[in-house]
């Protein structure tokens, strides 16, 4: 069946250059009325021009689509909540929020200014928080809702280089697993992409004929998969190059060690229990995790009544 996004309104941030202009320019051509939001700035986060989002913007109306175009830097909750509210007086409503936007300040950790660090977790974090923050009640009084977070492999396991946006990118994805849980009587999904793309962050990190088969339409196919009314809700998407593949966090089933045994050393006695995989599982929420270690202890006591 075919995804469509006719009579839809979607922000997508960053959405001058590279992925984000990709999936602006993908949503428009299925249907979507689009917000083309950029700052226009290098992509260490410095400088700013419109000329790439209006640049998008007239793409679109090209083919015969609606857009308008909005400078809002993310990390700045006012700018943001004029975008939305110009997007508001407009159409009337907001569906899809693609949270895009982003920057690079990379250097090893010893290396990297506190500046520096704080720069990427605003970009990335507020800026998801703040977009996100922005659209929440409309959606949930329109009782619809996709979200998508833009999270990365360097936070989910580690990339040299990048301890800031590592743990931004990680980050995004704790903000994720709670807006689901309270958005989901809404009808709100929020999901999330971890792309790999040839794109002005990565383009001089690549051979030329690498980069062109990390070109962001793969990752945007993938994208909108995330974000239509049949999308999933706290699903991570890995995307690029042609390969898709999800990423979970699992837990082992563990172990119980009674209150009167509890030492260092028996934690490590228990290493092979504790670590064993057959029993794993994806909890649904944090207070999961709680029930199954009560209901450890609960089992234990009443194994010691008999």
């Amino acid at each position: 069946m075919t995804i469509s996004f006719a009579g839809k309104v979607a922000v997508v941030t960053g959405a001058g250059n590279g992925l984000g202009r990709s999936h602006a320019l993908e949503l428009a051509k299925r249907g979507a009325k689009v917000v083309v939001n950029d700052l226009g700035g290098a992509r260490d986060g410095s400088g700013a021009s419109s000329e790439a989002s209006q640049d998008v913007v007239r793409l679109i109306e090209d083919m015969g689509g609606e857009a308008i175009s909005h400078g809002a830097n993310v990390a700045n909750f006012d700018e943001v909540q004029d975008m939305i509210q110009q997007a508001m007086e407009k159409w009337g409503r907001i569906d899809i929020l693609i949270n895009n936007a982003g920057i690079l300040r990379d250097k090893s950790f010893s290396k990297m200014t506190i500046d520096d660090f704080k720069l990427v977790m605003d970009v990335h974090v507020m800026g998801s928080v703040n977009c996100t923050k922005a659209v929440w009640d409309i959606m949930r009084e329109q009782n619809y809702g996709r979200i998508v977070m833009t999270t990365s492999s360097s936070g989910m396991y580690g990339n040299f280089g990048q301890s800031n946006y590592g743990a931004a990118k990680m980050a995004v994805l704790g903000l994720m697993n709670t807006l689901v849980l309270e958005g989901a009587k809404n009808n709100i999904h929020i999901n999330a992409l971890a792309p790999t793309a040839g794109t002005r962050m990565t383009e001089d990190l690549m051979p030329a004929e690498i980069v062109k088969a990390f070109a962001p339409e793969a990752v945007t196919a993938g994208m909108l998969t995330l974000c239509d009314e049949d999308a999933p809700s706290r699903f991570i998407l890995c995307a690029g190059a042609g390969g898709y593949a999800s990423a979970s966090i699992f837990e082992t089933e563990g172990c119980f060690i009674p209150q009167t045994e509890q030492s260092p050393e028996a934690v490590r006695e228990n290493w092979h229990e504790l670590t064993a995989q057959d029993n794993q599982a994806e909890l649904a929420s944090g207070a999961k995790q709680g029930e199954k270690f009560v209901m450890k202890a609960m089992a234990f006591m009443k194994s010691q009544q008999h």
